[in-house]
This record gives structure tokens, C-alpha cells and sequence, in this order.
């Protein structure tokens, strides 16, 4: 028997426009993330830093709007908290600390283009290559 599926997937702007652009790897991650009740996580600085919206953008803003998906706030606490994690990491980039923070939050997975990025912030993250 595998490894129980984790309770939800954080997703950074790599495994989003990889989504995006019909990658068949995330589409079938969030798939099944759905279908067993597990969350998606998408930190609001990540959605910023993929959204242009309009008519190209489709599969996302459907990733976005579904029922499965939860849009993370970047609010005081988590603003402070993802700096403080920068630092103590020697990193600059407080939106991969926001994704980190996000998958600890939720007890899940980050799916990411920039593993290196993820691991240096947090190592026992299970992380997800796209």
C-alpha cells in the first residue's frame, strides 16, 4: 500500500501555469486532490504573480473558482511570519515562504517547478516536481 495522499496540495506559480498549460502530471495531482476530498491551496501572492486574466486564462480561473480550491490571504500575521522565515532561511522570496507556510498550515504537499526553492525554506516539506 502507498503513502496516504496528503489532506492538501499547495500549489506555486510553477505547478500553476503548468496546470495552466494543460500539464498532465498537476492536472491529474489536482484531480485526484479533489476527488478525495483533499484541499488546494493557492497563496494569494502566487495567484498574483499568474494572473492576467481573460479568455486564455480559463482553466485557471476554473481551478480557482472550484470547491476544492482555497485562495490563501496574505494578511499581517502571514505577511510577518513569511519574512521571519526568509531570514531565518537566508532567502528574498516571501511569496515561496507564503507557499511553504501554506502546505504547514494544511498538512499537504507543495507542487513546485523550483524544488531547491522549497526545500531550502523547509526540508520536511513533501514536496511534488513538476
Amino acid at each position: 500500500m502507498g503513502r496516504p495522499y496528503p489532506r492538501g496540495l499547495t500549489l506555486d506559480a510553477g505547478a500553476l501555469i503548468a496546470f495552466e498549460r494543460g500539464n498532465a502530471r498537476v492536472r491529474v495531482l489536482v484531480r485526484r486532490a479533489s476527488a478525495l476530498g483533499a484541499e488546494i491551496i493557492i497563496p494569494a501572492g502566487v495567484l498574483a504573480q499568474v494572473w492576467r486574466g481573460g479568455s486564455r486564462q480559463a482553466r485557471l480561473a476554473a481551478l480557482v473558482g472550484g470547491p476544492a480550491t482555497r485562495v490563501e490571504a496574505l494578511n499581517e500575521a502571514l505577511a510577518k511570519a513569511a519574512g521571519q522565515l526568509c531570514g531565518r532561511r537566508g532567502t528574498a522570496d516571501v511569496v515561496d515562504a507564503s507557499v511553504v507556510l501554506a502546505a504547514r498550515q494544511a498538512g499537504g504537499a507543495v507542487v513546485t517547478a523550483d524544488v531547491e526553492d522549497i526545500r531550502r525554506l523547509d526540508p520536511t516539506l513533501t514536496v511534488v516536481a513538476v
